[in-house]
């Protein structure tokens, strides 16, 4: 949200006048607070409608003080005629400043610094005839997408883009109908919907029509899922809060996250917040809202609204159908006719409601009352005078149901000489349904240009009233006059008055009125529906990744007349009772957040937080140290450091107490008894001690944590040191590794990264006869080793402990759908899939460049285009001695292809990608294949061990790869030659490109380096040799002795 933003504000208080009308609190911004809540802001409110109160007194008294002086003023005829017209101006002026009061309230909630400082600026800026309006912080260019420019690129989709949806709760009610609709509108565009919900309910069969199955989450499941599969995540409500939170660790940071928010819980509470000093709370919420990548609105004063916790991703997409919701089940509770009589009018009345902007400013009071100036003609010509022939009557919906208004209005009446009780008042804290379903004709009557459609005018022809509205641009963008409703030249009382007369005929509203009602009927229905479903399209365009295996959606242009899904909620609406005529009735715009209070509850059970609160409150800044406090604190620890030294100096000089032989042994003992406690701790490596193979798991982040096994066939193996699991013999990467703490090389090399920091001395850390290893992803798709694979493969690697074969477990058709049953794709063509369509070209002029083909020798490596598996997700098993030879050659391999990239035009450009993970990672989709080119072409056995039954199948025999198989390249002997020569390049500095890669993925060793090293260990032995004999000498020559204490 933008920097020239605000919070929406609250009405101060109730009154009785209200008769027996009930709050409403579904849609406008005045009234928000629950006054049911458990944890009100009961204070903070008494203080604002007291304020309200007052203000509204001392201006009536001042009033009245003006009434006793115009009794002796000499105006007569046209002069008072004026008057009364400026009288009502300035009478509807102040009651739209009394509300302003308790507005005010809002928008000084926890303004300090630079909300305070924004806000004056706001009221500085602002002229007379403005209205303030909501900026995103960030622009999204909704109209040209980067998808566009993706569908203009040769692409292959395979799969359709997964979104992750989240739902709060499966309630049939207005969020839902919004969320279903437009999530339907997308399948149709070609996405798949994934399903969670935190909780069960009557829409779950509705929903899995779209969607499948349903996944409840449980607190203990939001960590088990594997979010990194889906294209983006969608969520719904403020309960799905502690779901986010599993997606604010690595690896799932950088995975698109849309927030959707229909309710205003949050928004009532942040004011008892700020007030209570629970700025925790508040950091609490600000950082899941700072996660998500995009939070929408479904109108513009929610920004407003949640101002305290923008963090520059608030969006808002306008159109729900909440108002036709309200309307509809309103309407099936109350009757027109019951309505007037519980009011005192009677059904000849003709009942005209004027209403006004959601918005109310201080500064904009007098251009806002400058509206009244349009009705002058309308009030002298059906409420001053009886030649109409019926009896009109015009209600004033604005401010709080305080007695201060209704007066004042009644004032206005009777200087204008109106008709008695012609002119009445009600808040907008009243039963605004039942307001606007009782009136005749709804006029809007404010001079703000608003972003959104009034939601007041949107109710009002959902419930079948005829509407007048000046010819603002969002009111002629969704109504066309004569159609919908009467739309009139604003600022022009004549032109009002003969819309005005349109609707009416011979005291009754006329044919034209009727029609007219119907039409915006029909209208209202599915007004926002086009709109909102498209604009959520475009969003998900701009904001999710779509890699090259995912089809592209449809255009969001195919969406054109989409609608509401009224029919599946219909049955909903018709079983509204009157205790449960309205879901927002009582509460809030949307389902009830029970996070917010539990949040709340746990704040205050927290002794630390009350205590912090508490001393913040006393005395905020008694904690900020002084320039001379920092003094003080050097002056001491100065003075501690000199005192050390002095005893470290005192105690070399004395004479020491070793002790009895006794104690030193006994000491001894015990420090050799807390070392192997030490080591006792550490159960798994004691267990992988006598095991034929050690599995190491390959994870970059907390996110990868459950998924991860235990026990002695694995071990972690952490892409990053802060990431490692606390008390864990994992694996650290980095440590072994340096290059991997530069986050470029770490992103592009991804898992193999972690293989070579395990080779590099590898009799340090791995001294099995097999190794393998396996992702954090394959548990997340569900194809890591069970319990019963896992005893097959340490039976079958015991029995057959000789033999060069690779058992993997995790195939290509298994990994997240990539290829599925589609038995027409061949190695290479999925490989072009998952590289932008350039894996061949790319590991072709790799291979050239690794062993320097010329350009008319053919240097991609064939592969069989018939059945069988290939390994997937770095998940494989193989002798130990094979490891190494497969890390001889990827190192080659991919300083080979690091070279290439780094020479072209745009090195910080992938080739291998289109979005931006891919870029991120861009060599990691085709390093994750290479191990089965290495293992086809080098003539190791390729077995297949079915992750859930353990069954062992052979895959590509040895015996059919004759005649195909390039041996020569991956033949020992010549790749540890290449290995020496590249090795004797970099001792002697002598590199081919800066930074040159392949020095720093691992050992550079040839025989030079050997015989170096034995020349620097014997040179290192004859130094020590000669000391020793010189040291001697000296002594023999001048005797032992003792240098004194000064150093002399």
């Amino acid at each position: 949200m933008g920097r020239h933003s605000v919070s929406a504000a609250e009405s101060a208080s109730d009154d009785a006048t209200a008769g027996p009308f009930r709050s409403i609190r579904d849609r406008f911004p005045f009234k928000r607070n629950n006054s049911n809540s458990n944890y009100s802001s009961t204070n903070a409110l008494t203080r604002s409608s007291s304020k309200a109160t007052l203000s509204s007194h001392k201006t009536s008294r001042s009033h009245h003080h003006h009434k006793r002086k115009l009794s002796l003023s000499p105006f007569r005829g046209k002069s008072c005629f004026y008057l009364c017209i400026f009288t009502v101006i300035f009478t509807f002026a102040l009651a739209s400043m009394v509300l302003q009061s308790s507005i005010t309230s809002v928008l000084r909630q926890g303004v300090g610094g630079d909300r305070m400082r924004w806000r004056w600026s706001v009221k500085d800026g602002l002229k007379e005839g403005s209205s303030l309006e909501f900026v995103p912080r960030r622009r999204f260019e909704l109209n040209g997408s980067r998808v566009d420019w993706l569908r203009s690129q040769p692409r292959i989709g395979i799969r359709p883009p997964r979104i992750g949806l989240i739902l709060g709760n499966m309630e049939k009610d207005p969020s839902a109908l919004l969320l279903y609709s437009v999530m339907k509108n997308l399948k149709g565009l070609g996405y798949l919907l994934k399903l969670y919900a935190l909780g069960d309910g009557r829409a779950r069969p509705i929903w899995q029509e779209i969607g499948g199955q349903v996944s409840i989450l449980s607190p203990e499941r939001y960590g088990y899922i594997d979010w990194s599969i889906f294209e983006g995540i969608v969520v719904d409500s403020l309960e799905a809060k502690d779901a986010i939170s599993s997606l604010m660790q690595e690896p799932f940071c950088s995975v698109p996250l849309i927030w959707i928010i229909q309710e205003d819980t949050l928004a009532s509470r942040l004011q008892l917040y700020e007030n209570k000093g629970w700025d925790r709370l508040i950091s609490n919420w600000k950082n899941a809202f700072r996660r998500a990548d995009v939070v929408v609105f479904p109108e513009f004063s929610f920004p407003m609204l949640y101002s305290v916790l923008d963090t520059g991703n608030f969006f808002v997409i306008p159109g729900s159908p909440i108002d036709v919701w309200a309307a509809e089940s309103y309407s099936k509770t109350h009757s027109k006719s019951q309505l007037r009589k519980e009011n005192g009018f009677d059904t000849d009345d003709m009942l005209v409601l004027i209403v006004g902007s959601s918005f109310f400013y201080n500064e904009l009071a007098w251009d806002y009352a400058l509206a009244m100036h349009d009705l002058e003609p309308l009030l002298l010509k059906y409420a001053g005078s009886d030649e109409a022939g019926f009896t009109s009557k015009f209600i004033f919906l604005c401010g709080n149901s305080s007695k201060d208004y209704s007066d004042a209005l009644q004032d206005v009446a009777t200087r204008l000489r109106l008709n008695e009780q012609s002119v009445k008042h009600y808040g907008i804290n009243s039963d605004v349904n039942g307001i606007i379903l009782m009136a005749d004709i709804v006029l809007y009557g404010s001079s703000q240009d608003e972003q959104g459609f009034p939601p007041l005018l949107t109710r009002a022809m959902s419930f079948g009233i005829p509407v007048i509205a000046p010819d603002k641009p969002v009111i002629r963008k969704y109504v066309v006059d004569g159609v919908h409703g009467v739309v009139f030249p604003k600022n022009d009382p004549e032109a009002l008055k003969n819309a005005f007369s349109l609707l009416i005929s011979e005291g009754k509203l006329s044919r034209f009125a009727h029609s007219v009602a119907s039409s915006g009927r029909l209208r209202a229905k599915n007004m926002f529906a086009e709109e909102c479903i498209i604009g959520y399209a475009k969003l998900l365009e701009y904001v999710f990744d779509f890699p090259s295996d995912v089809l592209l959606p449809s255009r969001p242009s195919q969406l054109n007349n989409s609608i509401w899904e009224w029919s599946l909620f219909r049955m909903e609406l018709d079983q509204i009772s009157s205790n449960t005529e309205n879901l927002y009735l009582e509460g809030s715009s949307g389902p009830n957040s029970g996070i917010v209070y539990d949040l709340e509850e746990a704040m205050l059970n927290d002794p630390t937080s009350s205590n912090e609160t508490q001393d913040h409150s006393e005395n905020p800044g008694e904690d900020i140290p002084t320039i001379l406090d920092w003094d003080i604190l050097d002056e001491m620890e100065s003075s501690e450091e000199v005192d050390r030294l002095e005893r470290e100096e005192i105690e070399e000089r004395m004479e020491k107490n070793i002790g009895e032989w006794d104690d030193i042994y006994r000491i001894a003992r015990k420090s050799e008894k807390l070392r192997f406690e030490v080591n006792e701790r550490d159960e798994g490596e004691l267990e992988r001690t006598g095991q034929p193979i050690c599995i190491y798991e390959i994870y970059s982040g907390a996110g990868g944590w459950p998924f991860l096994h235990h026990g002695s066939l694995y071990r972690g193996l952490s892409l990053s040191t802060r990431s490692r699991r606390l008390s864990s013999d994992d694996v650290d990467a980095v440590g072994r590794l340096p290059i991997l703490n530069d986050t470029y090389y770490r992103d592009i090399l991804c898992e193999i990264g972690g293989m070579f920091s395990i080779a590099n001395g590898i009799d340090d850390i791995h001294k099995g006869l097999w190794i393998g290893f396996q992702s954090w992803r394959a548990a997340g798709r569900k194809v890591s080793l069970s319990k019963k694979a896992e005893e097959v493969l340490e039976k079958t690697i015991q029995e057959n402990s000789k033999g060069d074969v690779i058992y993997f477990w995790a195939c290509l058709d298994m990994d997240g759908g990539i290829v599925g049953n589609n038995d027409l794709l061949t190695f290479w063509s999925t490989c072009d899939i998952m590289n932008a369509g350039r894996c061949r070209t790319a590991f072709e002029d790799a291979f050239r460049r690794l062993y320097g083909l010329p350009s008319n020798v053919e240097a991609l490596p064939p592969m069989p285009e018939g059945g069988g598996h290939w390994s997937a997700l770095h998940s494989w098993a193989m002798p130990t001695p094979s490891f190494l030879e497969f890390i001889m050659f990827s190192r080659m391999f991919v300083d080979s292809l690091h070279s290439l990239h780094i020479n072209t035009s745009k090195p910080s450009d992938c080739l291998l990608g289109f979005s931006a993970p891919e870029k991120k990672h861009c060599y990691c989709r085709l390093l994750e294949l290479l191990v089965n080119v290495w293992a086809y072409h080098s003539a190791r056995k390729m077995v297949y061990i079915d992750p859930h039954s353990g069954l062992l199948k052979e895959q590509h025999p040895v015996e059919q790869r004759k005649g195909f198989m390039w041996a020569k390249y991956f033949d020992i002997t010549l790749l540890k030659s290449m290995d020496e020569d590249l090795a004797e390049a970099a001792d002697d500095y002598d590199h081919p490109y800066k930074p040159w890669l392949w020095p720093l993925t691992g050992e550079v060793f040839w025989q030079g380096v050997y015989e170096r090293e034995r020349e620097e260990r014997y040179r290192l032995k004859m130094d020590k040799k000669r000391k020793t004999k010189e040291k001697l000498l000296d002594r023999l020559k001048h005797g032992y002795r003792q240098k004194t204490l000064g150093g002399g």
